[in-house]
């Protein structure tokens, strides 16, 4: 299992009238993990598009515990949980500052031609890639 780390700060435009970091802003924060994962293999989204694959979202999952608050620094720890032939499944956990878990979550992505919208296999490239991580 590859797992990448990522910081991101909560911004002012992302809290609700609580103080607390807004809810759907989580969908992106893994997202920018997610991205920075794949980047972290020297696999970019860029790429995997301009070669006729798309990634789009098939399921989403989060487990919320405790609220991130206005300017504090995130830690999302990103994991490639599985990938088979036409998915790729990845994890999450948020930390805050003192190191206390915020949420978890997953995601699972299927491999789509441009084109067809049809899904395909994994690309080789990404498949060893990962497999040289292990």
């Amino acid at each position: 299992m590859y797992q990448f780390t990522v910081n991101i700060r909560v911004r002012y435009a992302e809290t609700d009238q609580m103080g607390y970091c807004y809810y759907g802003n989580y969908a992106q924060y893994f997202e920018v993990a997610r991205v920075e994962t794949l980047r972290s293999l020297g696999v970019s989204y860029k790429d995997l598009e301009n070669s006729g694959i798309l990634l789009p979202v098939s399921e989403y999952n989060i487990k919320y515990i405790l609220p991130a608050l206005y300017d504090e620094q995130l830690s999302i720890n990103c994991a490639i949980k599985e990938i088979t032939e036409f998915k790729i499944k990845f994890d999450y956990k948020t930390h805050n500052e003192e190191d206390k878990l915020l949420n978890f979550g997953s995601t699972t992505l299927v491999f789509v031609d441009k084109q067809t919208k049809k899904p395909v296999n994994c690309p080789s490239a990404l498949k060893s890639k990962l497999k040289n991580q292990s």
